[in-house]
Formats: C-alpha cells, sequence, structure tokens
C-alpha cells in the first residue's frame, strides 16, 4: 500500500526528536521527544497549539520528562556524534502510524504534516496525549484545526443525488417470500422425481424410504416459515424466470438424466432456501444447510446403487479363493472357474507373506484380464493398488469404505461385508459398490461365532438393490434354499476350490440361476 511522505517540517521535527532523546540519555526516542520537537519548530503544529494558549512554555522539561516513565541507557555518556541512531519507541511508532493514516484520511492531501504528528500525539494512548488533553487539545479540537491548517473543508461536498433512508417494514419481506416460495416449490418436485426413480427405476425399498423420508422433513422444516406469507407472496404470472429455458432442461436420454438433474435441481433449490431464509428465519437457515449435506449423501447412493447395478450386471456367481483349499491348487481353480461362468475372483489369504502375495495377485490378475473377469483383493487397498486389481473387499473390523476409497481411488471397486440390515443399510450410504451378506451357513474358510442365516437374506432381499453376494457355506445342496431367500448372486469358496473339477462344479452353481441344466 502506497504510505504519504512527510513533508520537511514533519522530517525535522521526528530527527530533532531523536537529538533530544540522545541528548537526555533516553534508550529510545519516545512521544515526549517529538512534543518538545514540534514545540520548537515552526509548523502548522505548533500554530494549532498557540491558538488554545500551548506553547514551550507550557511544558517545561521537568513536566514533559517527568509525565511519564523512561528507561534511560546504560551508559549516557555514549551520547554524542558517534552514537549510534536511537529506534523509535512502539508508543512512537504507533503515533507516527496515525498521523499517516490521518493524513490518509483527507484523500487529497498526499504529505504527512507536522499537523498530523500533532494528531497522533493527541489520539494515541501515552502521558503525551494526557498532557494535551488536559490543555484542550483532543479529537474534537483536532478535527477542525488540522483540517484548517492543511487547507481542507471539512464541510461535505454537494451533490446532485441525495440518498434517503427508509425504515424496513413487515411489508419488505414479501419479495423474500416469494423467492423462498419458489424455492421450497422447487425443492419439493424435485424430490419427488428422484424418489419415484428409486421407487420405480431401481425398485429399491431402502432408498425410497430414505427419500420419502427425507421429503417430509424437508416439508416440516419449511413448515415454520410463515405459510401465510409464502402463499401471499406467490405470483407465477409474473414470474420473469418461467419464460427463460435452455436447451438442456428439455433433454432427457435416460430415467438416469431425470433423475441427476432433478438432485442438482434440489441442491440449487436448498441453497436458496439456505440464504435467504437467514433473513428472516436463521434457525431454520440452518437446519436447510445440513438438510442440503444430508442429500449429498443421497445423492451418492442413489446413482452409485445405478452405476453398480449396471457394472455387475449378469455376474452372480463370486469365487473367493484360498491357496490351502484348492483341490489342485488355485491357478487350475481359477483358470477353470472362470471359463465355465464365474466373472468375479477374490484373493482371500490371510498368512501369505506381503510378496508372495503380490506375486499371487498379479499372476490371478493375468488370468482375470484374459477372462474379462474382475479381480477383487481381500482386505489389503495397498495390495489392490500394487496388483492393478479392479478392488478391494474389507470386513466390518478392518478399513471403513471411505479409508479404503481414499486408498484404491475412485475408479476402483469397493465391497464391504455385511452381519446385519443395519450394516447393510449403512453400507448403501457409505457408497460401496457391492456388499457381502452372511454368513449364511457354517464355512470352511472362515469360522463364526454365530450366522445370520437365511432370514438375514430375506432382510436384504426385502430392502437392498445395491449388488450384494449371499456368502457363507453355499455350495450345490443348499443354494437353491439361498436363491428362494432372495439371492440373485452367491460368493463361493469351496464349493469351488475344493471340487475335484472345479469347472463342473461352477457350472453347477450357475445353472441354479437359470432354468437350464448343468452340462
Amino acid at each position: 500500500m502506497h504510505q504519504h511522505r512527510l513533508t520537511e517540517s514533519a522530517c525535522r521535527a521526528i530527527e530533532e526528536a531523536a537529538i533530544l532523546a540522545v541528548a537526555a540519555g533516553y534508550a529510545r526516542v519516545e512521544p515526549v521527544c517529538l512534543l518538545r520537537a514540534v514545540l520548537l519548530e515552526e509548523s502548522r503544529a505548533s500554530e494549532i497549539l498557540e491558538r488554545c494558549g500551548v506553547s514551550l512554555a507550557t511544558f517545561d522539561q521537568r513536566s514533559l520528562s517527568g509525565a511519564c516513565e523512561i528507561e534511560l541507557r546504560d551508559d549516557s555518556s555514549a551520547a554524542g556524534e558517534d552514537a549510534a541512531p536511537l529506534q523509535h519507541s512502539a508508543v512512537l511508532d504507533e503515533v507516527i502510524q496515525e498521523a499517516r493514516r490521518q493524513s490518509e484520511m483527507t484523500g487529497r492531501h498526499a504529505d504527512v504534516g507536522s499537523e498530523h504528528l500533532l494528531w497522533g500525539l493527541a489520539i494515541v494512548d501515552s502521558p503525551m496525549k494526557d498532557l494535551l488533553n488536559s490543555k484542550g487539545v483532543d479529537e474534537s479540537f483536532l478535527i477542525e484545526h488540522v483540517a484548517e491548517a492543511s487547507g481542507i473543508t471539512v464541510e461535505p461536498l454537494d451533490a446532485d443525488i441525495h440518498l434517503t433512508h427508509r425504515e424496513p417494514t413487515a411489508t419488505d419481506n414479501s419479495e423474500t417470500y416469494r423467492v423462498l416460495d419458489a424455492a421450497a416449490n422447487r425443492a419439493r418436485e424435485g424430490l419427488r422425481v428422484v424418489e419415484d426413480f428409486t421407487r420405480f427405476t431401481l425398485d429399491d425399498p431402502h432408498l425410497s424410504r430414505l427419500l420419502k423420508q427425507y421429503r417430509h422433513e424437508l416439508s416440516e422444516t419449511v413448515g415454520r416459515l410463515d405459510s401465510s406469507a409464502l402463499l401471499k407472496s406467490r405470483d407465477t404470472p409474473n414470474d420473469v424466470g418461467t419464460n427463460v429455458t435452455t436447451h438442456a432442461e428439455t433433454v432427457r436420454r435416460s430415467p438416469l438424466d431425470v433423475a441427476q438433474a432433478n438432485f442438482k435441481r434440489v441442491q440449487e433449490a436448498l441453497r436458496t432456501l439456505e440464504e435467504f431464509g437467514k433473513i428472516i428465519a436463521p434457525t431454520t437457515a440452518e437446519r436447510i444447510e445440513q438438510l442440503r449435506y444430508s442429500l449429498y449423501t443421497l445423492e451418492k447412493a442413489t446413482l452409485g446403487t445405478h452405476a453398480a447395478r449396471t457394472q455387475f450386471d449378469g455376474i452372480n456367481l463370486y469365487l473367493l479363493v484360498t491357496e490351502r483349499l484348492c483341490h489342485h491348487g488355485s491357478g487350475p481353480a481359477v483358470r477353470d472357474a472362470i471359463d465355465a461362468g464365474a466373472r468375479i475372483v477374490q484373493v482371500r489369504e490371510k498368512t501369505m507373506s506381503d510378496r508372495a502375495l503380490i506375486d499371487h495377485g498379479c499372476r490371478v490378475r493375468s488370468w482375470t484380464r484374459d477372462a474379462d473377469a474382475l479381480f477383487i483383493m481381500n482386505d489389503r487397498a495397498d495390495l489392490a493398488v500394487l496388483t492393478d486389481a479392479d478392488g478391494v473387499h474389507v470386513g466390518q473390523e478392518e478399513l471403513t469404505v471411505r479409508e479404503a476409497r481414499q486408498i484404491v481411488g475412485s475408479d476402483r471397486l469397493v465391497g464391504v461385508s455385511t452381519h446385519t440390515i443395519e450394516q447393510a443399510r449403512q453400507a448403501v450410504l457409505d457408497g460401496a459398490d457391492y456388499i457381502g451378506v452372511g454368513p449364511v451357513f457354517p464355512s470352511k474358510t472362515k469360522q463364526f461365532d454365530e450366522f445370520v442365516g437365511l432370514e438375514f437374506v430375506r432382510q436384504v432381499a426385502a430392502e437392498i438393490t445395491l449388488p450384494w453376494f449371499a456368502i457363507g457355506g453355499i455350495d450345490q445342496n443348499n443354494i437353491n434354499e439361498v436363491i428362494a431367500a432372495g439371492a440373485s448372486r452367491v460368493a463361493v469358496s469351496s464349493a469351488i476350490c475344493g471340487a475335484e473339477k472345479p469347472a463342473e462344479a461352477t457350472r453347477g452353481l450357475t445353472a441354479a440361476f437359470s432354468s437350464q441344466p448343468p452340462e
């Protein structure tokens, strides 16, 4: 920022103050030195002081120095021509800064004069301020005399434009209510659209219920506003926005386009409600803000469910591979299984070293890539990245979906095991790409204290359409029970890995999902 220059008179006063400080044996240049220098100098400041009967004789040296506690130099004999220049005290720097500020206030006056230094001495807290104020040299006195000495009038300039202030009245909020009414209508309409998308396109009871609850909560929140004022402020015939459209608003290529557009519509409406609501109902505006944040999560869950369903379309058999369980080794088991119809393979090794697991994962990656199948790494998000896996699967005791996503990124899948309906619901909101549902039956690969059984499968089937795989002890003998409970996808391990003929076992399991008998 540009700082206004000091006039020659002001420079001389500051230089003289430094000389006086040295002569008096002070450790720093103090305001008392500047006041004495101003009084010694024939200047605008001395003229102002003279008008109110203040001169150097008014303040003898004793009264000036005795008015404040001043730190003396350790060796007063050091004062002389060769002595190092003294630094300004912090208070004096503040005085000079205040002088600069007052000069800038005049606008047209570019220089800091002695009259501005006097202003600083009379304004900044110090014993000099007290002395000057006691003689009538205070802010009210200086406002007039500093301007007069500077040749600048303090009278306001005449202007052709005259502004008048009008006190607000109750009717002033009518335009605000008009904005709130329109935004509330847009939000409710948009929510109904996305609710219908989850209800009729996704057929998802869980998301439909959440959006319905959200819509009612928004209605309750907006209901805290003055409904009569909202209705009376409505003026649809004169709304200029009703005739303003863009081409993009008229184009919807799919139900997904409709849902995406209306989520954005609701979010924009909520922001309008929040901002304009601050004018008349700050507490309600705060609640709207929290609702807006909640909608971001519902948008992610809804659109994420749609995307995951598309990606997992046609995949109903998930193979979990553990080397020790494979009758002929993991290589033949994986290759035979994917050749026979398994479209997703997970490497689940709890005891293998990292180096060995990376090598093993890279082999499975090669096999699955050649067959256009998905490869998932169990638990280890870091190794999923190193082996170029399609994703990672985590349990309730491992990384959260968010933590796993931070490691593998947005382009890889994150699956999560669930053992209760509450965990399954939360996985949808957390942004999982698919979930494991179980354990349904006792398993040879993992020990569990209890089994959620087919009842949990029925619960998830009744609520969740995010892709999910029933898991735990499923084989050719019980897969029909699992399908009858509502499962359209299963994850198996020993049923294929432990089979004498993995390909035949795979075809037998996949055949259970169709009317075609196994080959």
